[in-house]
């Protein structure tokens, strides 16, 4: 399995890193790409390195595209590049989204009927069901509704792509759920 993250300046540290942190310790291949600059920097200014860039990726190989939330959400909007993609990955493959990201999904149509969430106070009138819960799963679509969501988001994508069984043997190797 190989998912694609998007990334370009302003994303959310959490949001990012902490799936790819629990994909690759799952044994999925994990690509960063970003959008424009060559050094993308987050919002709380960390430099996520080394990233591939845009032009330069083959979507095609991806199972799986994830799009981190943060002020990064207000370019991506209006990128029609990933506006495009985001709807060929509709289509058949897997879409992972979380805070402020699903609201691209909704506005362009790709929630109509879904079940989702995303960060509270952006959710928008997108024609699907708003659940108000970390993560929300809907055929190929895992959306999730902030940075606290961030491990449970990385999970169902983890789950998603290599199945239950593994996921539950990664959880268990990082001790998540442990009981005191």
């Amino acid at each position: 399995m190989r998912v694609v993250v998007l990334i370009d300046d302003g994303y959310e540290e959490l949001e990012t890193m902490g799936p790819i942190a629990l994909l690759r310790r799952g044994g999925v291949d994990v690509d960063i790409v970003r959008l424009e600059k060559e050094d993308v920097t987050g919002r709380f200014g960390v430099q996520y390195t080394p990233t591939i860039p845009y032009e330069d990726y083959d979507f095609e190989k991806a199972d799986c595209l994830v799009i981190p939330g943060g002020p990064q959400h207000k370019v991506m909007r209006k990128d029609e590049r990933v506006l495009k993609l985001l709807h060929e990955f509709a289509k058949d493959k897997m879409i992972g989204a979380i805070c402020a990201a699903p609201t691209i999904l909704g506005q362009e149509g790709l929630l109509k009927g879904k079940n989702y969430t995303c960060f509270e106070s952006l959710n928008g009138d997108f024609g699907g069901h708003f659940h108000r819960q970390y993560v929300v799963r809907d055929g190929n679509l895992i959306t999730a509704c902030s940075a606290a969501a961030s491990v449970e988001f990385g999970f169902a994508l983890l789950e998603a792509l290599t199945g239950k069984t593994h996921a539950d043997q990664v959880k268990e190797s990082v001790y998540y759920g442990f009981d005191h």
